[in-house]
């Protein structure tokens, strides 16, 4: 996926979870350059949002939107209490919280997700729960008039951005709405279906995934328990720059 309009600049402020304040590069959006735009994150961020970070904005072409700007990108290890990883560099993480959809949806029509898919379908219903995405694979018969089948399953995507010394972590913030998803997913296995969570990690160059035992312990278990019950864990970082965003390749997941 790509973003257009993209502007650079530097983090100063979130003064709550929805806005930040940032003072963009080479140009005057308001006094000295400063905006307030969306963060299309929720989540705490807090190694990541810190005074000073270079960040990039999606600039809107919606005159009735409220804030001109999406903050969609930062570089991690930048700013003034910034932690750089152990190549003292910094790591440039993708924080659009849509996006992992996008680019799993991509990357599974693309046909790296299962080969042959005949059907991908978005925010779909069953029973009581409401999953990213419905699939179906085709199987051919034995040629000899048997009747076509289908594997069929439901996935759930989570966009990771917590990093520390190469090593990803879901969530960085306690979630109870991700504990339920993950027991869908165990109901829909019981059910017959296919099941799929996969861990969209945005950025590249990971050493592995692991669940966050340490900020939300129940998730943790729900997960070890759904991939004992046949719920396939996949884990993915990714190609990331300031206007961009592609699944790339599987990372390690420990659980």
């Amino acid at each position: 996926m790509h973003y257009d309009n993209i502007r650079r600049g530097v983090f100063l402020a979130r003064p709550n979870r929805f806005i930040a304040h940032v003072a963009l590069a080479g140009g005057a959006s308001g006094p000295d350059g400063f905006v307030i735009c969306h963060v299309k994150n929720t989540g705490r961020c807090r190694e990541l949002l810190v005074p000073g970070a270079a960040v990039y904005l999606q600039e809107s072409g919606n005159p009735a939107r409220k804030t001109k700007y999406d903050l969609i990108a930062v570089e991690k290890g930048t700013g003034e209490t910034g932690r750089p990883p152990a190549a003292g560099v910094s790591r440039l993480i993708n924080m659009d919280a849509q996006a992992p959809n996008k680019v799993f949806q991509e990357w599974a029509e693309s046909g790296h997700f299962l080969p042959g898919l005949s059907l991908l379908r978005p925010e779909t219903t069953w029973g009581n729960s409401r999953f990213d995405f419905y699939y179906e694979q085709s199987l051919k018969g034995d040629g000899a008039g048997t009747e076509q089948t289908y594997r069929r399953g439901f996935v759930e995507v989570k966009g990771v951005t917590l990093e520390e010394d190469g090593a990803v972590r879901f969530p960085d913030a306690p979630t109870e709405r991700g504990v339920k998803h993950i027991e869908e997913l165990m109901a829909c296995r019981d059910a017959g279906y296919e099941a799929c969570l996969c861990f969209v990690i945005q950025m590249t160059d990971v050493d592995y995934f692991s669940p966050n035992d340490r900020t939300h312990p129940a998730f943790g278990r729900a997960l070890r328990r759904a991939a004992a019950a046949g719920v396939r864990i996949l884990a993915y970082d990714c190609a990331v720059t300031p206007d961009s965003l592609a699944l790339r390749a599987p990372v390690e997941v420990r659980l």
